[in-house]
């Protein structure tokens, strides 16, 4: 097996931290910088853990959590979130045993492509599953993901940073 199909490792303390510190920072800071809510770090630490573990049991309940805390701490209809994460989690853990997912150029198209889905499932939920009916400017969600790719590099560096090295 390649090297960077192996299932990766992280501690504990990473595991429970990053998703708690992603959480919270996007339930705290758009309320002071509003700009800031463009910026989906809970999805970001949701791939990159699914991913690393190649495993997508691990992803959806992964997503699942952090997207229930996630709804929790925001006023979107609580359960939203969990589901549309949950989705994300189990394609990123399924996608990340087929593919290099040490590379740049591929952790940038691929954290575009699960942000435009993400937006995508949460859409179809709100307006199928609650009746909700939201406009939305694609423009905008496109330009979300492309910001969401760029960061998420960086993100997933830091949190490579952590990984358990053999």
């Amino acid at each position: 097996m390649r090297r960077e199909l192996d299932v990766q490792r992280y501690p504990w303390i990473a595991v429970l931290l990053a998703p708690l510190v992603a959480v919270f920072l996007q339930a705290y800071i758009p309320r002071f910088v509003p700009r800031f809510d463009i910026i989906d770090l809970p999805l970001l630490v949701i791939i990159y853990f699914s991913v690393g573990w190649r495993n997508p049991i691990a992803g959806t309940l992964g997503g699942a959590l952090i997207g229930l805390m996630q709804d929790a701490l925001t006023s979107r209809p609580l359960g939203v979130n969990g589901i549309s994460n949950s989705i994300i989690g189990f394609l990123a853990g399924s996608l990340g045993v087929k593919i290099d997912v040490e590379n740049p150029g591929t952790r940038l198209l691929m954290n575009f492509a699960f942000t435009l889905l993400n937006t995508v499932v949460y859409l179809f939920i709100v307006h199928r599953l609650l009746a909700i009916d939201l406009r939305t400017n694609w423009l905008h969600e496109v330009i979300k993901a492309v910001i969401n790719a760029i960061v998420g590099v960086f993100v997933f560096d830091i949190l490579d940073r952590v990984r358990v090295r053999e």
